[in-house]
């Protein structure tokens, strides 16, 4: 946690408030922010150093050849879509994506969700103008609403800490997911299938035929399929509120 690392390296997080920072919104409450912030330090990480090792170590095998890279999400994620519904959907789509790739490619699939933390939009233009009204732009749900008005598009820092608790809930459910058995590999393969009988994508058919072949041939095999059960799945999002970011940056407990 923060409180227990030393003064140089709390200035070495820091420091980028010493150096221009663009699409940063006018908070008009500074003391606001700084409680959101403060109290966003106080709250467990959402996600841990050795997840950030695996990772590291899975982008550098795909960086030498031996991975493939999938990401997929939303341009900026909304508080009113972080429903289980939702996420399941998104979830679901980037495994069957995988697993066409994974064949296809004949490589292991690093699989990142655009998700859990991508509330934030970057914008060139702080204001925008309609119908003779000027307000702040709209820089996503962890600053301000959508809806052409003054108190929605007010930056309210206490929308910083809502999107902490969707993350983390966000987070809970892919960790439950893709270790739970909802991303085995057969269920994914029956989804694709289903995919691939619409009429509009019957050019498929015959690669959704080779992987359920291959698929047989394991079981013939004796594969164990459990360990096909499971998944990685990571999550990603563009570092944009600065201030938030600094509050969830922690010091690594192991070193």
């Amino acid at each position: 946690m923060f409180e227990d690392a030393d003064e140089e390296t709390l200035a070495a997080i820091s420091q980028w408030r010493e150096k221009p920072a663009q699409h940063q919104p006018a908070w008009p409450d500074p003391a606001a922010l700084e409680d959101a912030v403060a109290y966003l330090r106080s709250l467990p990480p959402l996600v841990f150093a050795g997840e950030a090792d695996q990772l590291t170590s899975e982008m550098a095998a795909a960086s030498r050849g031996e991975a493939f890279v999938l990401m997929g999400g939303d341009c900026a994620e909304s508080f009113a879509d972080s429903s289980a519904d939702r996420i399941r959907a998104r979830i679901r789509t980037i495994l069957q994506m995988a697993v066409v790739l994974t064949y296809g490619a004949s490589v292991p699939v690093v699989k990142i969700g655009r998700m859990a933390g991508q509330f934030a939009k970057p914008r060139s233009n702080p204001l925008e103008t309609f119908g003779g009204v000027t307000l702040p732009s709209y820089m996503g749900d962890a600053v301000n609403g959508y809806e052409f008005t003054a108190e929605a598009r007010t930056p309210d820092p206490h929308r910083l800490v809502e999107a902490y608790q969707r993350s983390a809930s966000t987070l809970n459910l892919m960790r439950a997911f893709s270790t739970g058995g909802f991303a085995d590999l057969t269920a994914v393969h029956e989804w694709n299938k289903g995919f691939m009988a619409n009429p509009a994508y019957a050019h498929y058919e015959q690669f959704a035929s080779e992987i359920d072949r291959a698929m047989r041939f394991m079981r013939a095999a004796g594969v164990d399929m459990d360990n096909l059960r499971t998944v990685d799945l990571y999550s990603s999002h563009e570092a944009l509120l600065l201030p938030y970011e600094d509050a969830m940056t922690r010091i690594d407990s192991r070193t």
